[in-house]
């Protein structure tokens, strides 16, 4: 349910920190330091992609600026539904959990000798994919502008203004294709450790949004949103194409061993079978159509959170989704940051379970779950906390008024109680597909969240409202996590599930007490900076003390790597 904000260059790391492209060492395999190759590129992935969350938040100011939280905006939320379904099923999830293990396992054939275009695993994957995906997604574009109209039907039966919902959602119709052409550079350039360029498209796509929105937003009213977004969609392409046709092209460079987790790793194990490491038709072979419908299914469940909350709000009075666009947009942050990690980690597990070394893979995603928890607790406590400062601080001027920002407010703080599931959601659901295998039970796990959501949201939508329907969201994502969680076990990276939910108690503690604090420091100010900056503070004082005092996992360590390492991160 999201369009987190973040992923031309090439942004490797080496081990002593002095360049981009890791050297390569005399028997043509590369030395890493991996915790050092982890930080650094998850610094340039922070780095580019909180200037992306940035641009987003931009975006959605602009949005409240010119159009406010009515009817208009509700329907360009409606169209809207496009892009946010195409960035998670092409862009963060579906296709990328397909992809990488694929290009993970073609980059280590190449390794080991594949020769000639003929031989090259990674063209060999890219004939044997590209073309088909490629009129895959143009049809579905095509379908989705013919059907426009069918479709604002479906999505918001109701709406106040549908004809500017279909002339919005024809053009948010073009990014299936552009979306698809850019997950597919990503998952890529990701699997060759490239991650400059992945985490610059939304850089480039909110660009594009706010840029239209403002030049012709006068002329075209809210439908200037939407041609940012067909223009941002190929933004996002072009951001990556350089870098992607580089990678089609061997060179010495390219051969050398991916980083691992091991301490002081040379190179990539040796593989068990050298021949099929050699053999094209098995990097053809390595996306199937079961892996493709198992991720894909999966991504489609956890996203059509948004159609029923649409569904369920579009009788309520006008202004409704927007308030819930708003809130979501914001809530969210913290859980993007969260999962950022996971973003860079995510080839490193499949290359891990490729190799047979299961116990490396366990420690990778156990220390990511610890991550997780300790970032998207903090940040839930201070989004609770200072909830309608946030609101007033970023949207309130213009047609946004005040009795939006209360409104928006209310609704984010309910929607926040779902954010832990969300992040845990979002990390288990990699260690499931990580393998390169289908697997039907996170899809399962989702369907179960989904009805659960559906249910609740019908329940409690007559007395609640618009919080009914949060309330619901959280529900049904917490509950997805419970099951994603329990199945790790038996059909995903076996983690030690208690030992995780043991580690997460204590920074849940924390964040219940900091949000308390911050809460009612926030409150003890008239001003929305000062009570922002006085709420937020002491969330942040109050988890760090109780969270990250001595023996506490995940959150001091990983900063201290992170402190320890980005001094010597170069990138080009």
């Amino acid at each position: 349910m999201t369009v987190p904000p973040a992923q031309a260059g090439n942004a490797t790391v080496t081990a002593a920190g002095s360049g981009t492209d890791a050297p390569e060492d005399p028997g043509g395999r590369t030395t890493f330091v991996p915790h050092g190759f982890l930080a650094r590129a998850a610094f340039v992935t922070v780095v580019l992609s909180l200037a992306g969350a940035l641009l987003g938040l931009g975006r959605d100011q602009a949005l409240a600026h010119l159009f406010g939280a009515g009817s208009e905006t509700d329907a360009f939320l409606v169209a809207w539904t496009v892009p946010e379904f195409a960035a998670t099923l092409l862009i963060e999830d579906g296709l990328a959990f397909a992809l990488v293990p694929a290009f993970s396992a073609a980059v280590a054939r190449r390794a080991h000798g594949g020769t000639g275009d003929a031989g090259d695993p990674v063209r060999a994957l890219v004939r044997g994919t590209l073309p088909r995906l490629t009129l895959a997604f143009t049809v579905t574009s095509a379908l989705i502008i013919w059907g426009a109209p069918y479709l604002v039907e479906v999505l918001a039966p109701g709406l106040p203004d549908p004809r500017l919902a279909v002339d919005c959602t024809r053009l948010t119709g073009t990014c299936v294709l552009t979306f698809g052409l850019a997950g597919y550079c990503s998952a890529a350039l990701r699997a060759h450790r490239r991650f400059v360029a992945p985490a610059a498209i939304y850089v480039a796509y909110n660009t594009a949004v706010i840029t239209a929105m403002f030049v012709l937003g006068g002329r075209w009213g809210v439908r200037a949103a939407a041609i940012g977004v067909a223009v941002g969609g190929l933004l996002m392409i072009l951001t990556q194409l350089p870098s992607f046709l580089r990678k089609l092209v061997r060179r010495p460079a390219d051969l050398g061993a991916t980083p691992t987790d091991a301490p002081n790793a040379t190179g990539p194990a040796a593989p068990e079978d050298p021949a099929d490491l050699k053999d094209p038709a098995a990097d053809r072979r390595a996306v199937n159509l079961a892996l493709f419908g198992t991720v894909l299914l999966f991504a489609l469940c956890r996203q059509s959170q948004v159609l029923i909350e649409r569904f369920l709000a579009a009788p309520l009075p006008a202004g409704t989704i927007s308030h819930l666009n708003y809130a979501q947009k914001v809530a969210q942050l913290p859980m993007v940051l969260a999962l950022m990690l996971c973003t860079v980690t995510f080839p490193v597990v499949s290359q891990a379970l490729a190799e047979g070394d299961t116990e490396r893979a366990r420690d990778r995603v156990e220390r990511d779950l610890r991550a997780v928890s300790y970032v998207v607790l903090l940040g839930t406590a201070a989004v609770v906390a200072c909830a309608p400062q946030l609101i007033q601080l970023l949207f309130q001027r213009g047609a946004f008024t005040a009795q939006d920002t209360a409104a928006t407010a209310a609704v984010m703080r309910v929607y926040a109680l779902g954010l832990l599931g969300q992040a845990l959601v979002g990390a288990l659901v990699r260690s499931y597909f990580s393998a390169g295998r289908a697997t039907w039970y996170p899809v399962a796990a989702m369907t179960a969240g989904i009805a659960a959501t559906a249910g609740a949201g019908a329940w409690a939508v007559g007395s609640w409202g618009v919080l009914g329907i949060a309330a619901a969201n959280a529900a049904g994502i917490s509950l997805t996590a419970l099951i994603l969680l329990y199945g790790m076990g038996t059909r995903g990276v076996p983690i030690r599930t208690r030992r995780v939910l043991a580690a997460m108690g204590r920074p849940l503690r924390a964040a219940v007490v900091a949000c308390g604090v911050g809460w009612f420091g926030a409150s003890l100010v008239g001003s929305s900076t000062l009570g922002l900056t006085a709420g937020g503070t002491a969330v942040t004082v109050v988890f760090l003390v109780l969270a990250g005092m001595p023996g506490g996992q995940g959150f001091t360590p990983t900063i201290r790597t992170l402190t320890r390492r980005l001094p010597h991160a170069r990138f080009r």
